[in-house]
Order: C-alpha cells, then sequence, then structure tokens
C-alpha cells in the first residue's frame, strides 16, 4: 500500500494569493538551467528603451503563474520520489503536494498517534486510507483510530491490517464520525460483532466489505448475529475470509437486498442453509465465489435460483457433484465465468461439464482443475460454447492428443489456452499452429511429454503467438504487444510501475501466515487456510489486459 494523488481539477480555488505563500528557496536549490531561463524571460521582458535592470536569480517562480490545480496535476505525473523532493521547493509546492494526495498508507504502529495531527494537517484531502501493522509490533488503538477519523471525516475507503489494539470502541467512534465510507477491509483485527455492527449501522453508503480472519468473533455460538444496519441497500459485496464463526455474517448476507458479489473463502461452518434462504427469495447475485467451504448439491440447487450469476467459482469443495453442477448449468443461462477445481475427488465429471456445455451459450472462460473430463464432455463444450476466449485445464489424467485436437478443431474464438499437469505430447500441442485462429497466448507446464522443440515449430507457423513452455528447458516469450494483453512481463511492469508511485509512509508488509498442509477429503474445511491453486496467478494475469478479472 502506498500513497497516491488523484487530482480534481473542479474543486479548488483557480489562482493561488501570494500573501498565504513565501517565496520559493534561495539561490542554491535552483539549477544551472534555472539561471538561464531567469536571464531569457527577464531579457524578453525587459524594454528597450530603459536601462537594464540587474538579474537577482531566485527572485521570480515562474510557476506563481499557474492556478494550484494545474500545479498538482503536474505533480500527479511525477513519481513519489520527485514528488517529496518538489514538496521541499516552496512552502506553496509542499502545500499543493500534500492537498493533491487522495490515497495515504501508514504504519499504523502505537508511536504514531502524536504525529497524527502534523500528518493530516498536511495531507488533509485523504479519501481512501490503508493502516497496517505487522505482528510483532504494537498497532494503535481506539484513541489513534478516532483521531484519525476526526481528520479524515470524508473518508470512503478504509482498510486495516493488523490493527490488533483496535476494539469496538474505536470502530464505533470511527462509524459515527465517517458516515461517507464506502469501502471498507480488515485483517487480523480483534474487534468482535459490536464493532462491526457499529460500522454497518452508521455507514449508509457501504457498498462493499471484506473480512479476513477476524479475531474477535472466534467466540464459538456465544458471537453476536451481524446484520445489515444501514447498510441494507447500498451494500453490494461482501467477502468472508479465513472465519471461524462466520456464521454470524448470515444475516448481513441475506439481508443485503441489492448484493451481487458474494465470496466466502475457507470459512468453518455449514452454508448450505444460508444459499437455500438467498434462493428463496428475490436477489441480484450475479458473481459467487466458494473456495474450501462445506456446501454440497444441496446448497448449488439453491444457487441455480440466482438467474442473474454470471460467475462461479468452486475450488475444493468437495461435497459438490455432477447433480449441483446440472441444476446450476439448466437455471443460469447468463453464466460467462466457470472455475471448478474438483480437488481431485472425481465428483465432477462429463455429465455436469456437458450440461454447461449445453446450457452455457455466453460462457468466455472456463478453468477445469483436478478434474478428469473425456473427449465427449470437451467436445460438447468446443462445439456449444462458441464464445468461449479463456481456458484452462490442470491436473487431468484423462485429457491427451484427442481432447487437446478436438479443442483446437472446433473453438474458433479461444485467445488463451492453458494446460497444466496434462497427459499430452508435442503432437497435441502442435494442433495449435493451424487450429483457434484467434489464439494469442499458450502456456503448457508440467506436461512430462511435451519438450520444447515444439515451441520452435509452432513460432514457425505462427510468429505472433506467444508461446510459454517448460517442457526439458523454458522458453521465454517473445515480447509482442499484439500477441499478449496481460502476461507476467505486462503484470510485472505494471507492479514495479505502481510501487514506484506509491510509497508507503513507514510501512512494513505484514508477514503471510504460514500454510498448513491440504487436509483429507473427509474432513476438507478443516484446510482453510492451504495454498492457492496452481494456475492462479496465470488466470490472475489472463484477466489484467482484458477488463473482465477473474
Amino acid at each position: 500500500m502506498g500513497q497516491y494523488s488523484s487530482t480534481h481539477c473542479g474543486g479548488g480555488p483557480k489562482h493561488r494569493h501570494r500573501s498565504l505563500h513565501p517565496t520559493s528557496l534561495p539561490n542554491h536549490h535552483r539549477s544551472a538551467s534555472d539561471h538561464s531561463q531567469s536571464d531569457f524571460f527577464s531579457l524578453m521582458n525587459s524594454d528597450e528603451d530603459e536601462s537594464p535592470i540587474p538579474f537577482v536569480f531566485g527572485n521570480r517562480d515562474y510557476t506563481d503563474d499557474l492556478p494550484d490545480e494545474c500545479l498538482a496535476l503536474i505533480f500527479q505525473c511525477l513519481s513519489s520520489g520527485d514528488r517529496k523532493k518538489c514538496s521541499l521547493v516552496s512552502r506553496r509546492w509542499l502545500l499543493v503536494e500534500g492537498q493533491s494526495h487522495h490515497r495515504l498508507a501508514l504504519n499504523a504502529k502505537v508511536e504514531i498517534l502524536p504525529h497524527v495531527p502534523t500528518i493530516f494537517t498536511r495531507f488533509d484531502s485523504v479519501t481512501k486510507l490503508a493502516l497496517r501493522c505487522d505482528r510483532k509490533s504494537v498497532s494503535i488503538n481506539d484513541e489513534a483510530l478516532t483521531l484519525i477519523s476526526l481528520r479524515c471525516s470524508k473518508l470512503i475507503r478504509l482498510k486495516l491490517r493488523g490493527c490488533r489494539d483496535v476494539t469496538e470502541v474505536g470502530m464505533s467512534a470511527f462509524a459515527r464520525n465517517c458516515k461517507s465510507l464506502k469501502k471498507f477491509s480488515c485483517g487480523s483485527c480483534m474487534f468482535g460483532a459490536k464493532g462491526m455492527n457499529a460500522l454497518l449501522d452508521n455507514c449508509s453508503s457501504l457498498e462493499e466489505l471484506s473480512v479476513k480472519r477476524l479475531r474477535g468473533i472466534n467466540d464459538g455460538f456465544a458471537a453476536d448475529p451481524i446484520g445489515p444496519g444501514a447498510a441494507a441497500s447500498s451494500l453490494k459485496s461482501i467477502c468472508l475470509k479465513e472465519l471461524y464463526n462466520g456464521q454470524c455474517f448470515a444475516p448481513l448476507i441475506t439481508g443485503s437486498k441489492n448484493l451481487k458479489t458474494l465470496k466466502l473463502l475457507r470459512c468453518l461452518g455449514d452454508w448450505d442453509r444460508l444459499f437455500e434462504t438467498i434462493g428463496s427469495r428475490e436477489n441480484h447475485v450475479s458473481e459467487i465465489h466458494l473456495e474450501r467451504l462445506q456446501v454440497g448439491d444441496t446448497g448449488l440447487t439453491a444457487i441455480s435460483n440466482c438467474p442473474k450469476l454470471e460467475i462461479l467459482h468452486l475450488v475444493k469443495t468437495p461435497e459438490c457433484t455432477d447433480a449441483g453442477v446440472v441444476a446450476v448449468a439448466s437455471k443460469c443461462k447468463l453464466l460467462r465465468k466457470l472455475h471448478i477445481d474438483g480437488w481431485r475427488t472425481n465428483r465432477i465429471g462429463d455429465e455436469g461439464l456437458v450440461a454447461i456445455a449445453e446450457n452455457s451459450s455466453n460462457l468466455k472462460e472456463l478453468v477445469l482443475i483436478g478434474l478428469n473430463p473425456t473427449s465427449t464432455s470437451l467436445l460438447a463444450i468446443a462445439s456449444n460454447c462458441k464464445k468461449l476466449e479463456r481456458l484452462a485445464l490442470c491436473g487431468s489424467d484423462t485429457i491427451g492428443d484427442p481432447e487437446v485436437s478436438c479443442i483446437a478443431t472446433k473453438c474458433m474464438a479461444l485467445k488463451k489456452l492453458c494446460i497444466k499437469g496434462c497427459e499430452v505430447t508435442d503432437q497435441g500441442i502442435e494442433s495449435f499452429a493451424w487450429g483457434c485462429p484467434n489464439l494469442v497466448k499458450i502456456k503448457v507446464k508440467k506436461c512430462k511429454h511435451v519438450t520444447g522443440d515444439v515451441a520452435d515449430r509452432l513460432r514457425a507457423r505462427r510468429q505472433s503467438l506467444a508461446v510459454n513452455l517448460d517442457g526439458g528447458e523454458i522458453d521465454i516469450e517473445p515480447v509482442d504487444s499484439s500477441a499478449s494483453d496481460g502476461g507476467a512481463i505486462e503484470e510485472a511492469a505494471e507492479f514495479q510501475h505502481t510501487a514506484a508511485t506509491l510509497p508507503i509512509i513507514g510501512a512494513s508488509d505484514i508477514p503471510s501466515t504460514s500454510n498448513v498442509g491440504r487436509s483429507s477429503a473427509s474432513k476438507p474445511w478443516f484446510g482453510i487456510f492451504g495454498g492457492r491453486g496452481l494456475v492462479a496467478c496465470t488466470l490472475r494475469r489472463w484477466s489484467n489486459g482484458n477488463g473482465e478479472s477473474l
């Protein structure tokens, strides 16, 4: 996280009042080019009939003629390091640079408390704030959060990470002072249901809520239920991660009238009843993510009563079978993104995939992990899903050359393909040299029968195709902006640019928690802290370029 400036030209005065800003720094702060420009403009402004006036370098700041809004726009184009340097030039530049910051990230240690007034006197236009504290430090407390809320009454986004000393008292005070909040995210915090209810009761404009490892509600069934409060009509997205007692959020989920996105990741408890409640009434849910969750065909059947569903992720939910997938496919006709990680349980197979193929004509993205589909279901998908653009097949023992050749022949709209850990050979991969005319990127990983030679043959036939193989040796993708719109190179460049422009004020990253190995299939919900899927990074990269987040 870090600072970021976002400037709006219509908000402030058009011109700066000179009486409010002292002159700029002395001569030794100016470069040689500044001296030459001063000479040039002085000559241009001099009158031929008048005697020459001695040049006094440093007494004229030509940015005085720029409105504050234009100066702020210039600062916005600079890196964070350059912005910091510019803020030292003059008091006016310091003021404008601080006022143009709308995003701010702070290292939320308790030692920051005495400096809060100074920080938010300079950065008085912050609307998006991140407070992060590492596990080895003492975090800010209720007093600090209350003081921050008084200084940032126009805050619309808040992110708390590791703020373990913030209690219900601090959250209640914050909610009363920042009623315009639209997005709230917290992780590894200690306040409980009362603090969350205070937030929901006061922030009537809240649209997005993300809660991860909220320790304060881990009191078994004694935890108070969390309701939608004043945010019942505004809340559109709810994300719950790694909660031991996530069931107390059930009233919030069912009471959010305009909920569109629901993500439940590695939360304990039986969730079928929740989806039955959602499906029994009119709803606007269009996106559901379920990962390592105790949900079965009963829950999927209830989800099928969400007619606006477009995106569904079923990741390591071993109680789901073909019957549940068939129910979703038969009623959710708008489905365009489907991710299924079967966890090698063989409970979802051809029957469910054929139902998807027959009913999901709008499907654009399909990810199958740990499943064993045969040519029957793959042929149905390739033949019926004419709009399919992104396909990932991973960890399958039944996908070989015939199945891959079928995809190459039938999937005319396919643009990106990922094959990982399947029984394909060079012959099957080479079929894409002629098939899939719109294909721009292919990734083949951990396929032991695929060699690096096939990459050269693919590139020889289709020079614009980005090929990424790890057979024998790692082949580097050709850098072709027209061939890849979201690959690893672009993602790395984007991250570096973001990191360069978003400095953190005294912040240190929170160490990630240790991953616990996957549990047995008989008790899948106890392995809630396992690692991510093998192709998660690849899937996120695919979606960066086309604006459709996975």
